[in-house]
């Protein structure tokens, strides 16, 4: 992280809650980050620090700034759109350009069409749209896959070099940067008075976050949504059997669509340069 911009540390009251994000100042068009589920927005920076070269860049926490419970249906999106929405409003942002991954690329989609956020701009990598009829159906959490297994996530490593190797070996971080997997253990894991860690996002936080992207169906906002957009697929992602790029992209009237060659579906945590690279290129026609 030598020689990059690094962010100031933020909170915004949004009335309701408190909201933490980073703030990388510049004068620049703002671009807004946004995290995928039970990650933390200190994962963007090897990009933001690279776009905050000669823009606005703003990267809010979406983890654990509400209380809410997996058993009663989770955090619902359309809460975090919302929020996304007031607190650009409330900044007095001018027309952002929004980058979601995953959670956050549906995050996106929802403060934009549904909290009319005027965004010049959205990229969408790898946005969690469910198949349409599990938004008819009354998930529990021991329907929903993904939340089940965030709860058994493992939460407790007696140091920093033990929570490293027990990642690395996991197929999840595999593909991960270096940098971004240092930043996974400096920045996101506390640390208690003994020195052994655990997840700045708990496992029930995560799944609480899952739980919530049930809850609201995005599918009719789609066509809605007139700002351009790029949608981002990984080559390898275990996604694209769950996520209908092809329906996506056709009720999108104004998007294009690229596919990251040897990505899975962490593409931001994968191949950072190559996300600051497609950042540029599509901000800089919009």
């Amino acid at each position: 992280m030598k020689n990059k911009p690094m962010p100031m540390e933020q909170h915004t009251d949004l009335g309701e809650a408190v909201l933490f994000y980073l703030d990388y100042g510049g004068n620049g068009p703002p671009v807004v980050l946004l995290h995928a589920t039970g990650f933390n927005p200190w994962l963007w920076h090897p990009i933001a620090s690279a776009l905050a070269l000669d823009c606005r860049v703003i990267v809010p926490s979406f983890c654990d700034h509400r209380e809410s419970d997996p058993d009663s249906g989770g955090l619902g999106w359309t809460v975090l759109g919302d929020d996304l929405a007031a607190f650009c409003k409330q900044s007095k942002l001018p027309p952002p350009l929004l980058v979601g991954h995953s959670m956050g690329g549906a995050i996106a989609a929802l403060a934009q069409g549904r909290s009319y956020l005027n965004a010049r701009g959205i990229i969408l990598i790898e946005p969690i749209f469910l198949p349409q009829e599990i938004y008819a159906r009354n998930v529990t959490l021991q329907d929903h896959p993904l939340a089940r297994r965030a709860l058994k996530r493992r939460n407790h490593w007696k140091s920093r070099n033990e929570a490293r190797e027990y990642f690395i070996e996991r197929k999840l971080f595999r593909l991960w940067d270096s940098e971004v997997l240092d930043l996974y253990l400096t920045r996101g894991m506390k640390e208690s008075a003994d020195g052994t860690l655990s997840l700045a996002c708990s496992p029930r936080q995560e799944a609480s976050l899952f739980m919530g992207g049930c809850l609201y169906n995005p599918w009719p906002l789609l066509s809605t949504i007139r700002c351009p957009i790029l949608l981002v697929e990984g080559e390898h992602s275990e996604y694209r059997k769950l996520i209908d790029f092809d329906r996506i992209s056709s009720l999108l009237s104004n998007s294009k669509r690229t596919v990251i060659a040897g990505a899975g579906h962490l593409i931001p945590m994968e191949q950072p340069a190559t996300v600051t690279t497609l950042i540029r290129s599509f901000q800089s026609i919009v």
